[in-house]
């Protein structure tokens, strides 16, 4: 018997956050998010994005066990201002039975037939600025901390439904070089000359937070075009710069300025901190910390998250610089490989950047979609 139980209480909402950690507690490829981040997300009293958007969760039960969850999402700004007329669902997870899967998606058709939308899809956040996709490649690779991880069986619930592919991103792994490539310096020096750029660097995290605005402001310049795109609202900014402050290390941020001192180009990319959040297993306190700032002090891995530039400038080279800078970081720290986060697949832009550091594709995931009528 499967029973279909509403999330209204604290306890359950902390259950529903708990569920992956029991299915996925024997993988040593899955990467568990911090339970207090999660209870903050989801909380939408607490979490601003309730101005745009509203959810409901949902916990599935077979035979009185924990069998599955979800999050029924709509996004108002998504649906009024884009026309999308689409209902979201995220934070899915489920044991190996398409029934239980069958029973969890009848609630995301249930809301979005009461508001007359067209389609649902999934799994995403309440915005792109959170995690999405289901895992189609890659399950003997750690998920990073903005990604989850899936069993193979999800992507098959989702064929075997008659369920269609929306949208598909990749992820690479890089392999950094002991030396800058000559190419690389050169061009690097006449794009800086060619349009009196400059780069900003930073010696505490106090000094970048004038220039986090005008990072997301990029980020919606850069990124509008594409399908999955919801511009990033001033309120979001606000709650994503407290969100990941603690992670951020000023050696990792690298900006670009123009002659009049404006923010061009940005990127941010940080240690890996997957075995660090494997290790503290969801909590910070007592040892959880421990094991993050030692990922932040020594590490060989580093993980690709952000990057933005002004379309007035794309195409002009000015990438080689943000190379240059991050290559120097990285001999300097030992970094030797780099984990892209999830670009899609039609970004070829994206993907061309790291044509000279041989790119291995090892991951991909991709969001599924299905009528409602």
């Amino acid at each position: 018997m499967i029973e279909i139980t509403k999330v209204t209480t604290k306890k359950q909402l902390k259950d529903f956050i708990k569920f992956p950690f029991e299915i996925y507690k024997d993988c040593k490829y899955w990467v568990p998010p911090l339970i207090k981040d999660e209870m903050e997300t989801l909380d939408l009293q607490k979490n601003p994005v309730s101005r745009n958007a509203e959810a409901d969760y949902f916990l599935a039960y077979k035979d009185g066990k924990p069998a599955g969850r979800i999050a029924v999402i709509i996004n108002h700004l998504e649906i009024e201002q884009q026309g999308k007329k689409k209902v979201r669902f995220g934070w899915f997870d489920v044991i190996d039975d398409i029934e239980v899967t069958k029973a969890l998606l009848e609630k995301v058709y249930e809301k979005g037939r009461s508001m007359n939308l067209e389609y649902a899809e999934g799994p995403v956040g309440f915005s792109n600025m959170e995690k999405a996709g289901i895992l189609t490649k890659g399950y003997d690779e750690m998920n990073t901390m903005i990604t989850w991880y899936h069993y193979p069986y999800y992507a098959e619930h989702f064929k075997k439904l008659d369920y269609e592919i929306q949208a598909t991103w990749v992820e690479f792994r890089l392999f950094i070089p002991n030396e800058i490539k000559e190419k690389v310096a050169k061009f690097s020096k006449i794009v800086r000359q060619r349009y009196d750029l400059s780069v900003l660097r930073f010696k505490n995290k106090k000094e970048i937070l004038p220039y986090v605005d005008d990072m997301f402001g990029l980020l919606n310049k850069t990124y509008n075009t594409l399908q999955t795109f919801v511009p990033i609202q001033q309120y979001q900014i606000d709650y994503y710069k407290e969100k990941y402050f603690d992670f951020i290390h000023p050696d990792y941020i690298t900006c670009i300025r123009d002659k009049q001192g404006k923010l061009i180009a940005f990127s941010v990319v940080m240690p890996s901190f997957n075995k660090a959040l494997k290790k503290a297993n969801g909590k910070l306190f007592p040892f959880g910390w421990s094991h993050i700032l030692k990922a932040q002090r020594k590490n060989d891995t580093a993980a690709f998250y952000l990057i933005g530039i002004d379309p007035e400038y794309q195409g002009k080279g000015v990438t080689a610089i943000i190379f240059e800078e991050m290559q120097y970081l990285f001999n300097s720290k030992g970094i030797r490989q780099v984990e892209t986060n999830p670009e899609l697949v039609e970004n070829t832009a994206v993907q061309l950047l790291w044509k000279d550091y041989n790119p291995v594709q090892h991951k991909e995931r991709s969001t599924f979609r299905k009528y409602l009528a």
